[in-house]
């Protein structure tokens, strides 16, 4: 018998619809990877299984669970994008239930940022879950498998951040557990587990951020040199896991942490990653270029060592300076992800609350596709005082400043963001299943506002993404830099068509 299994489970299907096969990004569960790393480092047997990256269903993952003898059973609810936990409890809650309705004896945990930001409703509304852990597990995780008996009710109430269930079926919740202090990251958090792991050839990247490799998307590694974040918007919810205390009210911006380990320990997750004939490269903080002394120190190690990269990483409009450009782009930083939301300055504002620093975003694009790297630049439509005048203005900024590649968003209620706070006081509509929180699902069900409703706001977003991406200008565009390959990817993508139930599909 192993100590404990960390499961990533599959529902891209119900989750992506058509977008599933072949176009969906598969990430390695990075969470997974870094908590195994956790309790073996104070000597713990853990091993992951990654259902995503294996292609197989939630049938075929239950009998993979149940060869594996594990104490613990640990779904790890995360996902491709910080706000992401809320879609991935559709293949964790189906594969939890059928594995304890075969196993009722068996111990079943739950860790990840939606459990983190509901924990008694999702343990009031899943009896097949045994406990979760609040914030990010860690410590909780280690103080659990210290445990001998896991049915002993009094020992259980004395693991800090630990949410379950007594013999009466009350919901106990213990207090919060502290989070990994900044020196304390490379000893309690060292790294990620990656021979726990499948190939790094079964994990692959979006198809946008292949166009800078040639189209190949595999082999694709991704990483944290970073946890949390500073600021306070009121669409993310990332800062949840980071919570202290309890409470109605209490949302991520209540808890806007933010921690990195040393260049020197990061280095060597590249030194892997080059090792594994690994060129696409995901630096999945929420904000990789954020403090300079951190992610320039960085730069200038992979740059030494030579290697050559295919990064994508993340970054603020009010964060990205001139002078890093070329320090980033030297370290093989293909690509920017910035977080524009909406060129408004008014609504901007409203979104970035106090964090909100008035940046000329026209010429910042520009200066970053200057310096060589593609910008993929990201939109929300429908946050509180949104308009259909102000949406059209948004997609009329995005096609007018064309960048290499743009997603865009409906606003979303996340668990955990303060857009939930204020849509359950508000008695905004929320949904009622996971996949409902996946912005590709057939269930899909945004956030309305004052002035729209969530149909409007779906509608004028997937019309938008349309336009957007078979635009000729924007085709030729494509085509010209990255080359023909990309532009057939992107045709292929753009040729399914997404099922919307509020739509009336």
């Amino acid at each position: 018998m192993i100590d404990i299994l960390f499961v990533h489970s599959n529902a891209s299907v119900k989750i992506y619809q058509g977008l599933a096969k072949n176009n969906a990004a598969i990430e390695p569960p990075i969470w997974a990877a870094m908590l195994a790393n956790s309790v073996r480092a104070i000597g713990y047997d853990a091993q992951i299984l990654d259902a995503e990256a294996e292609r197989i269903d939630y049938v075929e993952t239950v009998k993979r669970i149940s060869e594996y003898d594990a104490r613990i059973i640990c779904f790890v609810v995360y996902g491709q994008q910080p706000s992401a936990s809320s879609q991935n409890m559709e293949g964790a809650c189906k594969t939890a239930l059928e594995f304890k309705n075969l196993h009722p004896e068996s111990f079943v945990l739950f860790v990840g940022a939606h459990v983190s930001a509901l924990p008694r409703e999702t343990m009031e509304s899943h009896n097949f879950i045994d406990a979760l852990c609040q914030n990010e597990g860690v410590y909780t995780l280690r103080d659990l498998l210290a445990v001998k008996n896991l049915n002993d009710e009094f020992i259980l109430s004395s693991v800090k951040g630990l949410v379950f269930r007594n013999f009466q079926g009350d919901v106990l919740m213990n207090a919060p557990s502290g989070i990994v202090p900044s020196n304390r990251l490379e000893i309690d958090l060292p790294g990620m587990a990656w021979d726990l792991l499948p190939s790094l050839k079964k994990y692959r990247t979006a198809g946008w951020h292949s166009w800078s490799n040639n189209s190949e998307k595999e082999p694709f590694a991704a990483l944290y040199t970073s946890l949390g974040c500073p600021y306070r918007c009121s669409f993310c919810m990332i800062n949840i896991i980071n919570r202290t205390k309890q409470g109605e009210g209490i949302s991520a911006a209540d808890s806007n942490k933010f921690r990195h380990w040393s260049p020197e320990f990061i280095i060597k997750q590249f030194d892997y990653f080059a090792s594994q004939g690994v060129r696409n490269v995901k630096i999945a903080d929420e904000l990789f270029v954020l403090k300079p002394r951190h992610f320039m120190a960085i730069c200038e190690i992979i740059k030494q060592r030579g290697y050559d990269f295919n990064i994508w990483a993340y970054s603020r409009v009010d964060t990205c300076k001139s002078e890093y450009l070329d320090a980033l782009a030297s370290a093989g930083v293909k690509w920017l992800g910035l977080g524009i939301e909406n060129p408004d300055e008014v609504l901007r504002k409203e979104a970035h609350k106090d964090g909100f620093v008035d940046v000329k975003i026209k010429d910042l694009i520009n200066r970053i596709q200057a310096a060589g790297i593609s910008v993929g630049a990201n939109y929300i439509f429908g946050l509180p005082h949104d308009t259909q005048a102000s949406m059209q203005n948004t997609l009329d900024f995005a096609i007018e400043n064309s960048t290499d590649m743009v997603n865009f968003y409906s606003a979303m209620a996340y668990p955990g963001s303060p857009l939930y706070i204020d849509a359950k006081k508000n008695g905004i509509k929320l949904p009622s299943t996971y996949s409902g929180y996946s912005q590709h699902s057939y269930d899909s069900l945004n956030t309305s506002n004052e002035n729209l409703t969530s149909a409007e706001i779906l509608k004028f977003r997937d019309k938008a993404w349309n336009n957007y991406h078979t635009n000729p200008a924007y085709l030729l565009q494509l085509e010209k830099k990255f080359g023909i390959a990309s532009r057939k990817e992107l045709e292929q993508t753009a040729s399914i068509v997404l099922k919307r139930k509020i739509l009336g599909d």
